[in-house]
């Protein structure tokens, strides 16, 4: 069997393949052991001499979606010896009190960091000398739970990221139902029912009219997610994704599109109980995945095919962006206001907002801002409760956003 270049110590190539499957499922990819022997097959097929043929055959097999990406390439470049990563992971992993919050790319550093490590020899058999002094991180000292409702997503690792899942599993939506046109047979209802009553009497032969009443159905409105899956996103988009999940799944009349450079509908694969399988298929379904943004584009698309069907009966929409445009707002304004007056509340979500000293400067950011409702931050499971909270208290006045 053919050797590889490996990472530590030699070795053959189904070891070794399995010691990256390991890294790749501990940093937060699914990987089973059936993928592992395919792997293995797939290169005995591809063959090892050129690095390339390994990396393309391993993406191949490993990733099922886009959003893996990233976390993949600086795994396979550190596994396999590139030192300038090696010694960015490496410095991760060493002991230190962590302050502030790191970037979108130092967290998945630290998830690969934390997989790495795991694959060192346990604190057991690595005893350190008396003499050494033992550094203790901070952070630890004070609530975990706590500090998990305030991080932001993209600064977690791969264990807060696993609860912070679990949390969003957990968080409901509760909107206020609305009184609709239809009425339903009600002994306490205020209107009383001609037809109803006629219909009663003749089964008595009209001697005696029995009154029938019936009140107004009241349901909860349609809740429709535009959400930005664009790169400049992406880190906040894959949680948001679970908890769209979690609403499709919790209350009925749940829409939700993602758009980057095109709007696709992914509502139907967000039904169903099991998470992992319905973000396999929203994956597949998406084509644009962490590419560009154009906003006026999709939210044209938006309003020319799915408004009428989706906006009805006092709808809330909740739009899920930074703003930032590649065709520099051109359009957005248009759709934006037909947009706000198609809707009952118009809610725009921004992670941008995380930062105390956010400025509307983009165009894109500039042209939506008039129209929408409110404007809350959503960077953290904090911002979420309090976005259940605020969809529970009723609508603002109109042309008043909020700011958070």
């Amino acid at each position: 069997m053919t050797e590889l270049p490996l990472p530590a110590g030699g070795g053959r190539l189904a070891e070794n393949v399995m010691h990256f499957a390991r890294v790749l499922r501990a940093a937060g990819i699914p990987v089973g052991p059936d993928k592992v022997l395919d792997a293995v097959a797939a290169l005995q097929v591809a063959g090892v001499q050129r690095r390339d043929d390994v990396y393309w055959t391993l993406n191949a097999v490993f990733l099922d979606r886009h959003d893996q990406q990233h976390l993949f390439d600086q795994a396979f470049h550190v596994f396999w010896r590139d030192p300038r990563l090696l010694d960015q992971v490496m410095q991760l992993m060493l002991p230190s009190v962590q302050g502030g919050t790191a970037s979108g790319e130092d967290a998945v550093s630290q998830r690969l960091a934390e997989a790495l490590a795991a694959e060192q020899p346990s604190a057991s058999e690595r005893q350190p000398p008396e003499d050494e002094e033992v550094e203790v991180r901070g952070t630890l000292t004070y609530s975990a739970e706590e500090r998990l409702q305030t991080m932001d997503f993209a600064s977690m690792s791969a264990a807060e990221l696993a609860r912070a899942r679990e949390a969003i599993a957990r968080l409901h939506l509760p909107v206020r139902p609305v009184t609709t046109r239809r009425y339903t047979a009600s002994s306490r209802g205020r209107r009383l029912d001609p037809r109803a009553s006629m219909r009663a009497s003749m089964r008595s032969g009209g001697a005696v009219i029995a009154l029938r009443r019936s009140e107004a159905v009241r349901r909860h409105p349609p809740l429709v997610v535009l959400c930005d899956i664009s790169g400049s996103m992406s880190q906040y988009s894959r949680m948001l994704l679970h908890f769209l999940h979690t609403l499709t799944n919790d209350r009925d009349r749940v829409h939700t599109f993602l758009f980057g450079t095109r709007l696709t509908n992914v509502t139907r694969y967000l039904r169903g109980n099991d998470v992992d399988r319905a973000l396999e298929k929203t994956g597949a379904a998406v084509a644009d995945w962490a590419g560009g943004t154009r906003i006026g584009e999709c939210l044209r698309a938006f309003n020319r095919d799915w408004s009428r069907r989706v906006l009805g009966q006092g709808a809330t929409v909740l739009l899920v962006t930074d703003g930032l445009d590649r065709e520099a707002g051109s359009g957005v304004a248009a759709e934006m206001d037909r947009l706000q007056r198609s809707a009952r509340r118009l809610i725009w979500l921004n992670p941008l907002l995380r930062y105390h000293g956010f400025e509307a400067r983009p165009a894109g950011i500039r042209a939506m801002l008039p129209y929408v409702d409110e404007f809350r931050p959503v960077h953290n499971l904090r911002s979420l409760r309090e976005l259940a909270d605020a969809l529970s208290d009723g609508p603002p006045a109109r042309g008043r956003a909020a700011s958070a």
